[in-house]
C-alpha cells in the first residue's frame, strides 16, 4: 500500500568503504557506524571529508551494548567471525542481519563457499558477477547494483591529454589488479596513477574524494586495468562525469561497457593501448564515448535505483 511511513530503522555497522557508505547514507534511515578511540580501520567513524548527512552516527565500541538497534548491517568477515560476538549484547546478536559482500570470491574463483552460510542473514552482492561466482550457501541471496552520488559535480573537458588510473595499493595487489597492465599501458602512453601508495611507482599520491571527480574530469580517458574485481565505484563515478572509460572484458565490467559505443573494453591490451592512442588524438571521441557512458550511468547506477532497492530490502528484513 502506498502512502504508508515507515519509521526510520536504527542500523549498526562498520566503515568499511567510505564511498560506498556515503552512498548508502542517502537511504531514509540512520546509520551507526562503529567506532573506537584509535580511529582504526573499520572503526573510524564519520571519518575523512565525505559530507556525512543527519543520519550517520557514531556508536563507541564500549556503548553498543547498551544501545538500541533494529538491523545489524555487516560489511567484513572479521565483523562477522569475530565482532559481532565481542561487541554486541547476545540479543543485538539476534536481531535482524544483513552481510554487504564487496568482492568476488579471491581464493578461488568458482569453489569459495562464503562464510556467512547462515539462513537467518541476507548475503547482498554488488554485482550480479559476484553472485554468480560465490557460492552462497545457505544464505538468502540479494543482488543490489551500486548507486552513486557524486560528492562534488564535475563536467568532464579531457584537457589533460593523459589516461588517470585510480586504484589504492596497486603496488602490492599486485595483478589482479592490473599493476604489470597499468605499467605496460603508461610505458605506452601519457598515464597519471592516483591512490593511497602510488608514490613508490611514481604516481601523484592520494586525491581526497571531494577533489577526485575533478581530477577525473581533466584527463582524457580513465583506465581501469583490474583482471578480477568487483566493478569499481570509481569507474561508474568517471562516468558520471561522462570520462570514457577503458577497461578489460571481463567480471561486470562487460555487461556495463559496449566496446565503442560507451567505452573501450577488450581483453588484449595491445588493443586497449591503440584506443588509448585514439582518445589522445581524437578528443571528440572521446567526449562522445563519454556522454553515452554518462547515460549508461544515470540510467543503471542512479542513486533513486539504489536507495529504494535498500530501502524496500531493509523493510522485507525487519518485517
Amino acid at each position: 500500500m502506498t502512502g504508508i511511513f515507515h519509521r526510520p530503522r536504527r542500523i549498526l555497522t562498520w566503515h568499511v568503504h567510505g564511498n560506498y557508505l556515503y552512498y548508502l547514507s542517502q537511504m531514509r534511515h540512520e546509520l551507526y557506524l562503529v567506532t573506537d578511540e584509535e580511529r582504526s580501520p573499520g572503526h573510524s567513524g564519520r571519518s575523512g571529508v565525505l559530507p556525512w548527512g543527519w543520519n550517520v552516527h557514531e556508536a563507541r565500541v564500549e556503548d553498543i551494548r547498551d544501545m538500541e538497534f533494529d538491523l545489524v548491517l555487516y560489511q567484513s568477515r572479521s565483523a562477522w567471525e569475530a565482532e559481532r560476538h565481542e561487541l554486541l549484547s547476545p540479543a543485538q546478536q539476534r536481531l535482524p542481519c544483513i552481510y554487504i559482500e564487496h568482492d568476488p570470491p579471491l581464493t578461488h574463483p568458482t569453489e569459495c563457499r562464503h562464510w556467512v552460510d547462515d539462513p537467518s542473514c541476507v548475503l547482498v552482492h554488488v554485482t550480479p558477477f559476484n553472485a554468480l561466482m560465490w557460492d552462497s550457501g545457505r544464505c538468502p541471496v540479494r543482488v543490489i547494483e551500486h548507486g552513486v552520488k557524486l560528492v562534488t559535480q564535475s563536467w568532464y573537458h579531457g584537457d589533460i591529454a593523459r589516461g588517470l588510473v585510480v586504484i589504492n595499493d596497486i603496488g602490492t595487489r599486485g595483478r589482479r589488479v592490473g599493476l604489470d597492465l597499468y605499467q605496460q599501458a603508461a610505458a605506452a602512453v601519457p598515464m597519471e596513477l592516483v591512490g593511497m601508495n602510488s608514490l613508490a611507482l611514481g604516481g601523484a599520491g592520494e586525491v581526497p574524494q571531494d577533489q577526485l571527480p575533478a581530477c577525473m574530469a581533466a584527463h582524457r580517458f580513465f583506465f581501469h586495468p583490474a583482471r578480477y574485481t568487483s566493478l569499481g565505484l570509481a569507474i561508474i563515478e568517471a562516468m558520471m562525469i561522462g570520462a570514457p572509460v577503458v577497461g578489460l572484458a571481463t567480471t561486470e565490467l562487460s555487461t556495463v561497457i559496449r566496446d565503442g559505443e560507451n567505452g573501450l573494453i577488450d581483453t588484449r591490451p595491445e588493443r586497449l593501448i591503440d584506443g588509448m592512442r585514439h582518445l589522445l588524438d581524437h578528443k571528440a571521441t572521446a567526449r562522445q564515448l563519454g556522454e553515452a557512458g554518462r547515460k549508461t550511468a544515470l540510467e543503471r547506477f542512479n542513486i533513486e535505483r539504489f536507495t529504494h532497492d535498500w530501502e524496500r530490502l531493509v523493510r522485507e528484513v525487519c518485517g
